[in-house]
């Protein structure tokens, strides 16, 4: 393990100079991942990835699995098996394929069986496998939720899932540090969503790009954990790479006692260690923003974009009070979609359903504070409104709590735990039209269902948007009495943790039991290939640039969350753009759409403008991009999660300055080709003009070569060794998951609450 950094250091600098194996010397960073959770979307082509090559998980004990973005939200009485139980047969396939893999493998798998299934944002907090001082990585951008411990999380691709799943380690650069300070005190009924929407209103969806981002101050010092996690959440969508808040006493609270937590010595080793992870006093910040709490009211989104927000007592804005033409634009094209007119006041927008559930904000604080505004109240008539709890776990809570006889009464549809229409990847959608007062984090176009138009708010905004039938103060329904508190939801003992549902193999458990690495379950394929294909010929590009003269265009545009259900890479480009591409009531090509029109449709780069790939860490954006022909990429910047997984497929973002973005941009609607020179880095136009960009030299290479991380990392097998070594005796409590240990005959038994379940 290298030296640490001498000097002052932030939060984020000390837990990665405890995670450092290796650093190469352009920077790039083999970093050791501590926790890997798994669901059934960004896991299938992994698992084949490491079957296919003959791969196996390295650390399983390290690796958690749970199902959340296909399952049914509907009343579970009648499950029996996955099989029978899920309808649509693309997701049927992902959650048994998540079953098998995860047995076949070793991990810890909750299925649809196991009350402590949910969302894996939710799960791993709820455990105790999430902890201070970790790095936390998972197929999913919100895997920043994580940092509220104190922790590195980030979302990663199906490409950099496999990578973990064989080395436990991923390659990163190290990031910016950005200070997010908010002191004083909120007003009553103003949550931690409110204050993540007014701090991405005030930086932007690429205000955090290249940061991690610590939130502190008083305000924060404030928080529970439950609200903690909800801003951290949402710190994806503020661009940065991850959010964290310091270990305090309010974190370790919230983890003793929970299943996978440390205990006894190592329980007081561990807390000794965490409260040595504060920033430094006088560490150095890449950027800092200082925000107030009283100047934030109840907040939520109007357009279409989570940095397009106003306050509750504000108005839609007009966009010919724009900074330019580019921005007028687009909030004209925002109002368009949302049906909304300059203007109008906020309070008098109309909703037809409420969501309140997701990563977000499903927690238990976050449905009693629901239950506090809906509790006597009515669901309008003209609304429907539906509660889906993040976890099972947390359904049984809320049960005891009596907060779903609050629900029902009130007209919510009580439902079972899940992602559910936070990205409409199941039944739970909007249709065409309808709009949504959600909890979720995105509001982008179609992100609930085709058509469909979702606002973001806090759960008792939404609750309250639920009995009005339109957004509405929730501090008008729930007023508060001078010098009392908000009103409270009389909260019960937390449920114990339901035991283990599914056993794994002898095999696995043998395994165990010897301290050996679980075996891959099958041989390497004869004909099995490694790597990426190589850039260009001889490292050039040369080909028709298809113009996408848009900024901020995210990952759901390119490629609709309905083809995540897929489980191979190929066959994608049918849904590259396919709201743009296809009109939506007769299917047929839109023949304006760029790249329904020659040369287009056999682009091989795509130029656009500002913030190209924004939002999900889904894989499949890229995958569509190659499988429809793209190699190259030219904006001024990207979503950071976005870059990553296209070089990671042999693709190539090329970043340029405004104006040369905007003259490749004219050669390509010219129908010119452009030229992109990896070896010498530069773009070439029509006319011999070139510009010059920056690549990291080690992603160069990569690509150069048509070399794979897995490969790399594994020519560093006796230095991942030698740290895991180092690991095991300066943090013991980090070692396995503490779920598995096995007796003399080698079976299984499984732990919780320090009761032994055979």
């Amino acid at each position: 393990m290298p030296e640490p950094v001498a000097g002052p250091r932030t939060l984020y600098d000390k837990i990665w100079d405890n995670h450092v194996v290796r650093t190469q010397e352009d920077g790039t960073t083999i970093l050791y991942i501590d926790r890997h959770i798994i669901h059934e979307v960004s896991t299938p082509q992994a698992f084949d990835g490491l079957n296919e090559a003959g791969r196996r998980v390295r650390r399983p004990e390290s690796t958690l699995g749970t199902v959340d973005h296909n399952t049914p939200t509907a009343n579970r009485d009648r499950y029996t098996d996955d099989e029978s139980f899920i309808d649509d047969v693309e997701a049927r396939h992902q959650v048994v394929l998540m079953e098998k893999n995860c047995q076949d493998h070793g991990v810890v798998y909750f299925s649809l069986a196991d009350k402590r299934q949910g969302i894996c944002h939710i799960v791993g907090p709820e455990q105790g496998f999430t902890l201070p001082g970790c790095t936390v990585v998972c197929g999913d951008s919100h895997t920043s939720t994580h940092g509220a411990f104190g922790a590195i999380a980030f979302g990663i691709g199906t490409t950099e899932v496999q990578h973990v799943l064989a080395t436990q380690c991923s390659y990163q650069r190290h990031s910016k540090n950005m200070k997010i300070q908010i002191d004083g005190t909120l007003h009553p009924h103003v949550t931690s969503k409110d204050v993540i929407l007014h701090v991405i209103g005030v930086i932007g969806t690429a205000g955090g790009t290249g940061h991690a981002i610590e939130y502190c101050g008083t305000t924060v010092e404030a928080m529970s954990m439950e609200a903690r996690m909800s801003m951290c959440n949402m710190s994806i969508e503020a661009g940065a790479r991850c959010g964290l808040v310091k270990p305090d006493k309010t974190t370790y609270a919230y983890i003793q006692g929970r299943p996978l937590a440390p205990k006894g010595a190592k329980w007081d080793q561990a807390v000794r260690f965490w409260e040595s992870l504060a920033s430094d006093a006088d560490a150095h910040w890449d950027a800092e923003v200082f925000i107030k709490a009283e100047d934030i009211a109840p907040t939520l989104t109007w357009g279409t974009s989570p940095q397009e927000v106003a306050p509750v007592t504000g108005t839609v804005p007009y966009p010919s009070n724009a900074d330019n033409e580019q921005r007028q634009k687009a909030m004209e094209r925002m109002l368009e979609y949302m049906g909304l007119t300059a203007g109008m006041p906020i309070e008098e927008i109309k909703v037809d359903k409420v969501f309140i559930g997701s990563c977000t904000n499903s927690r238990i604080e976050d449905l009693r504070n629901a239950a506090a505004v809906a509790n006597g109240r009515k669901v309008s008539p003209n609304v429907y409104a539906m509660v889906v709890p993040g976890s099972g776990n947390i359904k049984i809570q809320a049960e005891k709590e009596g907060l779903d006889r609050i629900f029902k009464a009130a007209g919510f549809d009580w439902r079972e735990a899940g992602c559910s229409m936070c990205l409409a990847m199941n039944e739970d959608k909007l249709q065409p039209g309808e709009r949504c007062a959600s909890t979720s984090n995105r509001n982008f176009e179609g992100r609930q269902g085709a058509g469909g138009r979702t606002h973001l708010m806090s759960p008792a905004m939404a609750a309250a948007a639920a009995i009005a039938g339109h957004i509405t103060d929730v501090r008008k329904l729930a007023p508060i009495p001078a010098g009392s508190a908000a009103p409270k939801v009389e909260v019960g003992e937390p449920h114990p943790f339901a035991p283990l549902a599914h056993p794994f193999s002898q095999v696995v458990a043998a395994a165990v039991k010897a301290g050996k690495q679980v075996p891959a379950p099958v041989h390497r394929h004869a004909d099995a290939k490694s790597g990426i294909p190589k850039f260009g010929e001889d490292g050039v590009l040369k080909g028709y640039a298809a113009p996408m003269d848009k900024s901020n265009v995210d990952t759901d545009q390119v490629l609709p969350k309905e083809y995540l259900k897929k489980i191979s890479k190929k066959g994608l480009k049918e849904g590259l753009f396919k709201p743009m591409r296809f009109d939506a009531q007769t299917g047929k090509e839109i023949t304006d759409f760029v790249l329904n029109r020659a040369p287009y449709d056999h682009a091989k780069i795509l130029v656009a403008r500002y913030n190209f790939g924004c939002g999900s860490s889904r894989e499949h954006a890229p995958w569509a991009l190659e499988d429809f022909g793209f190699r190259a990429f030219i904006a001024e910047s990207y979503g950071e999660i976005f870059y990553n997984n296209s070089t990671k497929n042999g693709l190539l973002p090329v970043v340029l300055t405004k104006d040369e973005v905007e003259l490749c941009m004219q050669d390509s609607f010219a129908g010119l080709e452009l030229s992109v020179d990896l070896p010498n880095q530069v773009v070439i136009r029509p006319n011999g003009q070139k510009f010059s960009f920056a690549v990291n030299p080690f992603i160069k290479h990569c690509l150069l070569e048509g070399l794979d991380d897995i490969s790399l990392t594994l020519m560093h097998e006796k230095e991942i060794e030698e740290y895991e070594e180092i690991r095991k005796q300066q943090y013991p409590w980090l070692d396995g998951n503490g779920y598995l240990q096995t007796d003399e005959l080698g079976r299984i038994r499984v732990l919780h609450e320090g009761i032994a379940d055979w």
